[in-house]
Formats: C-alpha cells, structure tokens, sequence
C-alpha cells in the first residue's frame, strides 16, 4: 500500500508540473497579445500625428506666404504710386520751368519791340543819305535775326483773315474789292514766340 502511494505521488507531480508549463505559455501569449496590438496602433497613431502636424505646418507656411504675397502686393503699388507721383512731378516741373523761361524771354523780347517800331519808321523815311539808310536796314536785320534765334516771329497780317487770337482791329472800312474781315492795312506788327503773343497786330479790316 505504502509502496503504490510513493509511486503515484511523483507521477501526479510530474503531470502538475508538465500542466503548469502549458499553463503559464498560455498566460504570456495572452498577455504578449495585447502588447502587440497596443504596439500595432502605437505607429499608427505616431503616423497620423506627424501627417497633422505636417500638415498644419504647411498650412502656416501657405498662411505665411499668402501674407507676404500681400503685402508684397501693397509695397509694389506705393511704389508705383510714387513713380507716378514723381514723374507728374517732374513733368509739371519742366512745363513750369519752360513756361517761366518763356514768360521771361517774351516779357523781355516786348521790352524791346518799340525799338523795332523806331527802326521800322526810320526806313520808312525818304532820306538822301544813302550811308544812313544802309546803316539802319543794317540795324534793322540784325534785330529781326536775333528775334528769330529768340524763336520770335512777326504774326502774318496782309491778306489774311481777322484773328481775334492774333490781331487787334482799329479800323473798318467797307471794299468790294476785298474779302470779308480782310486785312488790309498794318499799323503796329504783332510778334508771337511760339504759341504765345508777344503782341497783338493793330490792323485795318475790311468789310
């Protein structure tokens, strides 16, 4: 009886140890299971926030530029803003200084044209001094070439129609012979530079 029980005692020992083996490989792979899909997902998940997180920072450098862009945009238009202003300016300037430049030759050239109506007188008298005739028709072309270097020229008269922008009428009188708001006669010649009158021509108009 003894010698059955000592027998049996170490074979029920050695099943309880082959069945706790199997029991405890049981145990770690259902716990190494879990640790698996946990370690599955981890990735994932790291995946996926490095994507937003890529995808946030390009939608900030997007941002980013698009202000730039902006306010590139505003730069470029003040500065065509200014490049309009300053070439108006310096366009109105120069017409300024050229039209200042102008009013002071003309002021000076008017200064100067009672001595061209003297000059004109003289020749218009009969004189028997040749040499003096020669010398104030000497006089009297030099000082119509200075006028034309100065870019004066006479205002044509005789023959031509009444101007109102150009000529003066101080006298009417009625000729068949002659067109309507002719010119006829010249009493004081007009001179302009340019454009610009220096002086109106005083004139007889017909009809």
């Amino acid at each position: 009886m003894s010698t059955d029980k000592k027998e049996t005692a170490p074979e029920a020992k050695n099943e309880i140890l082959e069945e706790a083996p199997a029991e405890a490989e049981a145990v770690s792979e259902e716990a190494a299971a879990p640790e698996t899909a946990e370690s599955q997902e981890a990735p994932k998940a790291d995946k996926k926030s490095r994507r937003e997180e890529k995808k946030a920072a390009k939608k900030k450098d997007e941002e980013k530029l698009a202000a730039l862009e902006d306010e590139n945009a505003v730069l470029n238009d003040k500065y065509l803003r200014i490049c309009a202003e300053y070439d108006n300016f310096r366009r109105r300037s120069q017409k300024e200084k050229d039209g200042l430049y102008g009013d002071i030759k003309a002021d000076t050239v008017q200064k100067f044209l009672p001595v061209y109506d003297n000059l004109e007188r003289a020749l218009r008298q009969g004189t028997e001094d040749e040499a003096y005739r020669k010398g104030v028709e000497m006089i009297m072309t030099q000082f119509e070439s200075t006028l034309e270097k100065l870019g004066v020229t006479a205002i044509e008269c005789l023959g031509e129609k009444f101007d109102p922008e150009l000529h003066n009428a101080v006298m009417h009188v009625d000729d068949e012979e002659k067109g309507e708001n002719e010119i006829v006669e010249v009493f004081q010649k007009g001179f302009k530079l340019g454009d610009k009158v220096i002086r109106f021509a005083m004139v007889k108009v017909a009809n």
